[in-house]
């Protein structure tokens, strides 16, 4: 197994190892405004939530690892300590990499993008039309991680208004995961898409528990078709069916196509072999 030491490689080196492993990461498209009233917008995919009530989110806008300079919205968080948090969805993904360019102080990057502003209700930054959710939020804290180049900045916000585009809402009024079609940045160059075609539901119970890998029959544990994955949805049944269980390939390659259903029930009556 390789292994590295940070203070080892180069700021350049370790950002990519990070960024690379640490992902996918959500993406803040984030609008911003300073004391002069001049508009920034820019994205970040040091980006999370991190609680519910208070509804908190941070975003961190690092210390630039080349020149070790800060970034506009920065800046302009710490003379209008408000911003707009949009999220991103793959048909806008282009605009915002183009809101991501390192334009000159005073430039507004809603117009570079084509990208379109609405006012807020609350606070001064503007909404971000194409964004399929917009956070109106107000800054808690602004933390600093260190200062030097690569140091982030982490800005905690509190989540005063939600603006939600009901075109992706269901028919029961609820956000549609399927239907948003967030993307999310990977290391160098990629981004990941989240749409239909590729997510997918892990089903858990919320208050029983499952059986666990290590209360599984060995004719199951021992199977040279199930997948680690196979093996987790087997275990995660409240009670252990009864009776004696088959260790044949072609038993366990039917209920394997059960499984990718994600028909778990199923599975264990064809894995019973009495």
């Amino acid at each position: 197994m390789k292994t590295i030491i940070p203070s080892d490689i180069s700021a350049v080196q370790l950002q990519q190892v990070m960024q690379t492993a640490i992902a996918p990461r959500p993406i803040a498209l984030a609008s911003t405004i300073n004391s002069k009233g001049e508009i920034n917008l820019s994205p970040f995919s040091f980006f999370n939530m991190f609680s519910t009530v208070p509804p908190v989110v941070i975003i961190s806008p690092s210390r630039r690892v080349r020149d070790n300079t800060t970034k506009h919205t920065l800046e302009n968080l710490k003379e209008v300590p408000e911003l707009v948090i949009g999220n991103v969805n793959f048909d806008m993904v282009q605009q915002v990499s183009l809101a991501s360019m390192e334009y000159e102080d005073g430039i507004n990057e809603f117009i570079k993008s084509g990208l379109t502003m609405k006012p807020a209700d609350i606070v001064k930054p503007p909404l971000i039309v194409e964004s399929p959710v917009n956070f109106e939020c107000k800054v808690l804290e602004i933390k600093s991680l260190g200062e030097l180049g690569g140091a982030g900045n982490l800005v905690i916000a509190e989540i005063v208004k939600i603006h939600i585009n009901e075109k992706y809402l269901d028919k029961a009024g609820n956000l549609d995961q399927k239907q948003l079609d967030l993307v999310a940045r990977l290391g160098g160059n990629f981004y990941s898409r989240n749409n239909e075609s590729n997510i997918f539901e892990v089903p858990k119970p919320l208050v029983t528990k499952g059986i666990g890998y290590d209360q599984l029959p060995d004719e199951i544990k021992q199977s040279h078709i199930f997948t680690g994955n196979d093996l987790g949805m087997l275990a995660n049944v409240e009670i252990l069916p009864s009776g004696r269980f088959s260790s044949e390939k072609d038993v366990h390659l039917l209920a394997q196509n059960y499984l990718k259903n994600n028909e778990i029930e199923n599975a264990w009556n064809v894995l019973k072999s009495d």
